[in-house]
């Protein structure tokens, strides 16, 4: 009864935890049973079918539920699929850069010396590089796909974690469970392991939520610009870039994925924010 209330407290406190968390669920969900969801293909042309609008609007077909584009493909399935293509991308690229920035962040902050500069160095150089110039120029060599793509988003984003675990460590390292751990002969691999890393999951975990939003607008940016993910996958990027020259006369190919996006990004950023006010003992003290 006790963990009962506990609970009905917290979701009173922070009704973004219940919005964020719901929309990310249905997101999840949607990305994960996208076969089962809808029964047509995405990618099936039928230019007899072509341009229809959402079946409650006029001249609207029942079997279409958001209308078709100008290939006569389904626009739900495609916005369906978009969303599975979306989110596992971006899982992708988030374990990549979480992974590997938490890692040289920890061992930068907590070993420093020459180890420090030379990552830190590393860290700047990554920050200087504009994401979407440089994604541009890899995609206009490579060409739009999936491979380079997560190559170089996850080049370009890791330095986040790394200066924030750095910045983490700096703050944790001379406390006294790590003194005493040194003390008692603990290697520095182990250190960081089981001593550092927990103490520095919170923000990480904040971070990861929120760079889920910022990533799901890059990979639309790039497809849209055509050198993210390729036409020939369902994409919410590719399905603006497609409706762009229909927005007057069948504005559903594009303002559908439209809402999408800002919903989701929405969502991870509300998740995002509450974690982060309701994880951080700091914070939730001053907003008492």
């Amino acid at each position: 009864m006790a963990r009962l209330q506990g609970l009905k407290r917290i979701l009173r406190r922070y009704p973004g935890l219940v919005f964020g968390s719901f929309i990310v669920l249905v997101f999840i969900t949607v990305s994960l049973l996208a076969p089962f969801l809808t029964m047509r293909d995405p990618l099936l042309v039928d230019l007899s079918h072509r341009l229809l609008p959402p079946s409650w609007m006029e001249g609207g077909d029942k079997a279409y539920l958001l209308g078709t584009d100008m290939l006569g493909r389904d626009v739900f399935s495609l916005l369906i699929y978009g969303a599975r293509v979306s989110f596992f991308i971006s899982l992708l690229i988030l374990a990549i850069t979480s992974t590997l920035g938490t890692t040289l962040g920890i061992i930068s902050g907590y070993l420093g010396g020459l180890v420090d500069t030379i990552i830190m160095r590393l860290v700047d150089l990554t920050f200087s590089l504009p994401v979407i110039l440089f994604a541009l120029a890899v995609g206009a060599i490579f060409g739009p796909g999936i491979l380079p793509l997560t190559i170089v988003l996850s080049f370009l984003l890791w330095s986040g974690y790394a200066r924030m675990a750095r910045g983490e460590v700096l703050r944790i390292k001379e406390s006294d469970f790590v003194a005493y751990a040194e003390a008692t002969g603990a290697s520095q691999a182990r250190i960081m392991l089981k001593h550092l890393l927990p103490n520095i999951l919170t923000p990480i975990v904040v971070l990861v939520t929120l760079s889920m939003s910022r990533l799901i607008i890059l990979l639309s940016t790039l497809s849209f610009l055509g050198v993210g993910i390729p036409p020939s996958t369902p994409d919410w990027g590719n399905m603006i870039s497609n409706g762009r020259a229909y927005l007057i006369t069948a504005w559903w190919i594009s303002i559908f994925p439209c809402l999408a996006i800002a919903v989701a990004v929405l969502s991870f950023n509300m998740l995002g924010d509450t974690l982060n006010e309701y994880l951080n003992p700091e914070l939730r003290a001053r907003m008492r």
